[in-house]
This record gives structure tokens, sequence and C-alpha cells, in this order.
């Protein structure tokens, strides 16, 4: 990946210009907005690949994440701290925070957003289990579209974009022995 990133913020069609640029292949879908992993699940009709959930996230410490997981993952906001390491318990970033970092709005948060983190301010974490697919979707910084990728090239785009992906086991009880071993 070698092209230049566009300026931000970074929408839809920059997007796409940017993942041309970088010889990225990727198919696009158009749908009505979807706002849940449930509103997903009922509109989208069979696009392959493993479907995501976002969840942008803040620790008490005053630090911000990007999690990205598959969509039927159970996320314990109680104990995804232990996992992540040295972030401490998590609630929910606010609407103007996600719009300042990822450029997107509420429902339509997606792995793609931090293209618009150039200050490294939030931390891009991803689910083992999306990983285990060949292609991941996303939303194309917009809920009424749904983008098709390699799961392979989504972990490139984030390194081009400056974040290197926590690649996290959500799968694990961080409060089992075998989370400690």
């Amino acid at each position: 990946m070698s092209a230049t990133l566009p300026p931000c913020p970074v929408n839809r069609d920059a997007l796409m210009a940017y993942l041309d640029a970088c010889g990225i292949e990727s198919k696009t879908i158009d749908h009505p907005p979807l706002f849940t992993v449930d509103d997903s699940q009922k509109l989208r009709g069979n696009i392959e690949g493993g479907h995501t959930k976002n969840l942008f996230l803040k620790d008490k410490k005053g630090n911000f994440f990007l999690l990205t997981a598959q969509e039927d993952t159970v996320v314990n906001l109680k104990t995804l701290h232990k996992l992540l390491g040295g972030a401490s318990r998590f609630s929910f970033g606010n609407a103007e925070r996600m719009e300042e970092f990822l450029g997107v709005t509420p429902g339509a948060v997606t792995a793609f957003g931090i293209i618009n983190d150039r200050q490294g301010a939030v931390k891009f974490a991803i689910d083992q289990r999306l990983l285990d697919h060949e292609k991941i979707n996303c939303h194309p910084m917009t809920n009424d579209a749904t983008t098709t990728l390699l799961c392979s090239d989504l972990l490139s785009f984030a390194r081009a974009c400056g974040h290197d992906p926590q690649i996290v086991d959500l799968s694990i009880d961080p409060n089992s022995s075998a989370a400690h071993d």
C-alpha cells in the first residue's frame, strides 16, 4: 500500500478511491440504512463473508478504542479491558468524539473509520473470529451500503492508516485460568 491518504474527513467516495488506488478489490452493495446487527441480518441478503459489529469505546483513563467484532460476538464491557491489556474499564464513546476521530456518526461505525484518525487517538482491535473468514464486510463510512473485501486487505488497510490492529480473542473468558496462561 503506497497510495497517499486522502484529506480528512474521508467520506465514502474518498474511501472507495483510496481502496482502488491501493489495489484493494472490493464490492459495495447499497441498501437501506442499517442501524443494528439485527437490521443487517434482516436486510442484507446473501452477502458473503464475515459480518461485523463495531463499538467505539472509551476507557476510564480517557483512551479511545474501535473494536470490530464478529456480528454475533457477545462483548462484555466489564471484562473487555482484561483482553485488551493496559486498558481500564470501558464505556461507549460519545458521538462528538466518534465523529471527530473516525468521521462517522452513531449507526455507521466501521473499521474503515480509522482512516480519519491521523493522530492515533484511537486504538484499533479486531476479533480473532473475523480473521477466520476470507472476506469481511464493513460499512463504507455510511450505513446505507456494505463493502466486502479480503480480510487480509482490511488488516493491510489498517496498517496503511497508521493503526496496527490488535487481534483479540473475544471468545476467551478473561476471568478463567486459561486466559492467564
